[in-house]
């Protein structure tokens, strides 16, 4: 019998392998001449919501589902409740689907209920546990609703003043920058007591406050003072202190160790990302001009495939070793950001080729995740323990 709905990790992290294909896909169609479906969102915003609040959100929730059972010591989200909520997640995918002529209110509240719900599922158990430590997490949850909510309104003809796709950006980078704060140097420093056991990673310090600092002032400006110089040189501010925290962590000991090095790539994009912003914002040199997927298919999305990769093995009682052909992962998201990032740069002329080589090689990175860990996701754990 399957596993699939035994922990919350088991089903989100399956569908976001599925969805980054197929929101993919859908969006080299588009670019190719597929014709489009939703008279109230461009292609381009679709491919942006889609990517943070379909491919993100459900990567978010597995995590989120899955941690805070393991940080409060209670019995994690599973069963029917985790059906529904997956169930609530497939009803915003179909509602945004291009093509099915959804009505723009029936599709936004569909959309916008999944977040609430993963926030109404975690916010009792840190409670419980007296986990407040953890509760800043649900603050993530409550921001991200807001930008898809920011989202949705232009399309009724309302306006705030703050663009959706910025905040959540925004407040995924500085979740990113919490998050991965504490998991990079803390599974590294487990994997150099195997390898190199005089090697320590540096503990958290100023550096580390400092770039939390940054990633939260980024998101303030950019709400109140979006795309000028000022949004520039803090963007700059913050490349640099992120890039001297991942100094400190010492990823290039981890060379031979490719579940741990791959979340050493993923957080440099951070810095790079940042930079790139930096510098487009500041001088407007188009260099810069990627800085967003720098970000995203970067930083946000390796990440993603980071995490789901470790934490999948070991939360079914597997070894922590990444198999080959997803170590062939790692690098195709690695390559697919960069083409994405620095090919529109290198070759301006080549653009939808860049766009479209990127995408493929986007697709095959998750292709590869989707058949390997698709069996490990819904068979139960190899020690026969629950979850």
């Amino acid at each position: 019998m399957t596993a699939l709905f035994n922990y919350g990790f088991r089903p989100f992290f399956l569908l976001a392998g599925v969805q980054a294909i197929v929101a993919m896909a859908v969006w080299l169609a588009v670019l190719h001449g597929m014709p489009w479906g939703i008279a109230w969102l461009a292609p381009v915003q679709w491919h942006t919501h889609e990517m943070i609040f379909g491919f993100i959100a459900a990567a978010l929730a597995g995590f989120l589902l899955t941690a805070v059972a393991s940080w409060t010591g209670q019995r994690g989200f599973a069963g029917p409740p985790l059906m529904v909520l997956v169930a609530v997640w497939l009803g915003g995918r179909i509602a945004m689907f291009p093509g099915l002529g959804v009505p723009q209110p029936l599709a936004a509240t569909i959309d916008l209920a999944f977040l609430p719900i993963v926030a109404i599922a975690i916010t009792p158990s840190l409670i419980r546990a007296g986990n407040l430590r953890n509760l800043p997490l649900v603050a993530f949850l409550v921001l991200l609703f807001t930008a898809n909510l920011l989202f949705h309104l232009p399309a009724v003809g309302a306006r705030l003043g703050i663009h959706g796709p910025t905040l959540a950006l925004d407040t995924i980078l500085l979740m990113v920058t919490l998050v991965g704060g504490r998991i990079v140097p803390a599974f590294t420093g487990n994997a150099l007591r195997t390898r190199h056991p005089g090697a320590r990673v540096a503990p958290f310090g100023w550096v580390d406050g400092a770039a939390l600092a940054a990633a939260a002032t980024v998101l303030v400006v950019d709400l109140a003072v979006p795309g000028g110089g000022l949004a520039g040189v803090v963007a700059l501010v913050a490349c640099v202190l992120h890039a001297w925290r991942l100094l400190r962590w010492r990823g290039w000991l981890t060379r031979d160790m490719p579940i741990a090095w791959v979340l050493h790539i993923a957080y440099a994009w951070i810095p790079i990302g940042l930079g790139l912003k930096g510098i487009w914002l500041t001088w407007q040199l188009q260099a810069g001009t990627g800085w967003v997927h720098g970000l995203t298919a970067g930083a946000y999305a390796t990440m993603i495939l980071a995490v789901m990769t470790r934490a999948a093995l070991g939360h079914t009682g597997r070894p922590l070793v990444a198999a080959k052909p997803i170590v062939a992962a790692y690098l195709l998201l690695t390559l697919a950001a960069a083409v994405r990032v620095f090919g529109p740069v290198v070759a301006p002329m080549l653009v939808p080729i860049t766009w479209t080589v990127a995408g493929i090689l986007w697709i095959a990175a998750f292709a590869i995740y989707c058949a390997i860990y698709a069996p490990i996701l819904s068979r139960a754990r190899l020690d026969g323990r629950a979850g």
